[in-house]
């Protein structure tokens, strides 16, 4: 987990770094850029959960962090003797994308594969909490090394990143990590095999759905809607931030709890109620009359979030069957990014039409109705998969 943290460290460094070198050319690069990252990352994420199953998640992430390792040398030298030139911050993407199709289904199984059932919730909330603050951190990070030594020191120190996670990887041997029995299927089949295996089973379905609509209108909410209702509402951009910093602070109370106690009950039933909470807090920052109520409701967003997240992970993973983790994992990355993809861009649009207000709402009623309807399954709501409390040494 160490070694995966320094690593997303190095990595939220660079995107910032990227974004930023991109956007002194134009607002078009700066999307070109991102496109070029998402969009290879996107349309191969079957293939590498599938390549990740065949192969072992292990072996793949050695080859990724190579990979990526060469990537950063080379944009870190390119950069300094030639500048934050357009076709390179775009190549350097389309790089990025591909290596992260693979890489992302790999590290995704990890964790299973390192701790087993038993203690997993507590290793994935561990490392939320570690994610959170480093996201936390990246941007103000990512600025300060872009400004002592441009875009070049963001990806040397990428690399260095890189170097750590490989020594953990090469030294780390997860006694789970078995690449499926030989077979001659073709690697595509075996990908599409991720869709039929999620969305026909009974818990892996519901799942898989509330994360895709937690993705959809929960994740844009602090990102894209809440400047925008800020703006309309004549709030500071230092009061817009700490309602962001109360959400953050919610999400790591509840996983910190998770951490230190366990699960705390039954996840499918945890995990609706979470987007339930959610949903609510959401409709509260449409309704906040000032940034302190907004604050008010970004920490019952936050608690909420936390709740659903720390817990319908662990589910997932768990119920997915030993020869497909990599693979459902690619399938849950790939429902979160097309999600993500389609509705900041319809959210954006209805805010631009109709006020930030009445997009921040149709959130809140998404989200919370969603959480709701979830109860109406039985498998999801019922089932104490993941729910193991090993004692501690």
């Amino acid at each position: 987990m160490s070694g995966a943290l320094a690593s997303l460290a190095g990595d939220s460094m660079l995107y910032f770094a990227l974004g930023w070198a991109a956007t002194a050319h134009s607002g078009a690069v700066a999307g070109l850029v991102l496109t070029a990252i998402n969009l290879p990352r996107v349309a191969l994420l079957l293939v590498g959960g599938a390549v990740g199953d065949r192969l072992g998640a292990r072996r793949v992430m050695i080859a990724g962090d190579s990979a990526m390792l060469v990537v950063s040398l080379v944009l870190a030298a390119l950069s300094y003797h030639l500048g934050a030139e357009p076709w390179l911050l775009i190549a350097a993407g389309v790089l990025i994308g591909v290596v992260d199709a693979f890489y992302l289904p790999a590290s995704g199984s990890m964790p299973r594969r390192l701790v087993g059932n038993a203690r997993l919730p507590r290793a994935l909330a561990l490392r939320q909490v570690g994610a959170q603050l480093i996201t936390m951190g990246g941007g103000p990070l990512g600025g300060l090394l872009v400004g002592l030594a441009g875009l070049a020191g963001a990806a040397l120190v990428d690399a260095v990143t890189f170097v750590l996670v490989l020594v953990v990887l090469i030294v780390i041997k997860p006694r789970q990590d078995v690449p499926a029995a030989g077979t001659e299927r073709n690697v595509l089949r075996e990908a599409a095999d991720a869709v039929r295996v999620g969305f026909g089973d009974a818990v892996l379905r519901p799942g898989l759905l509330l994360v895709g609509t937690a993705a959809g209108f929960l994740l844009p909410v602090m990102p894209l809607l809440l400047p925008l209702l800020a703006r309309d509402r004549h709030w500071s951009a230092g009061a817009t931030g700490l309602v962001v910093g109360a959400q953050g602070i919610g999400m790591v109370a509840v996983t910190l709890g998770v951490v230190r106690r366990g699960p705390l009950g039954r996840p499918g039933l945890l995990a609706a109620c979470g987007l339930m909470v959610a949903g609510l807090g959401v409709l509260a920052l449409a309704l906040a009359p000032s940034s302190a109520a907004a604050m008010g409701a970004g920490l019952i967003v936050g608690l909420g979030n936390g709740l659903f997240s720390s817990h319908i992970g662990p589910l997932i993973m768990t119920v997915t069957p030993e020869s497909h983790l990599s693979r459902i994992q690619a399938l849950l990355t790939l429902v979160q990014s097309l999600s993500l993809l389609v509705m900041n861009n319809v959210l954006g649009n209805v805010a631009g039409l109709a006020g930030a207000a009445l997009a921040v709402a149709v959130c809140a009623v998404a989200v919370a109705g969603t959480g709701l309807l979830a109860l109406a399954s039985r498998p999801l709501r019922t089932t104490r998969t993941g729910l193991g409390r090993p004692r501690l040494p």
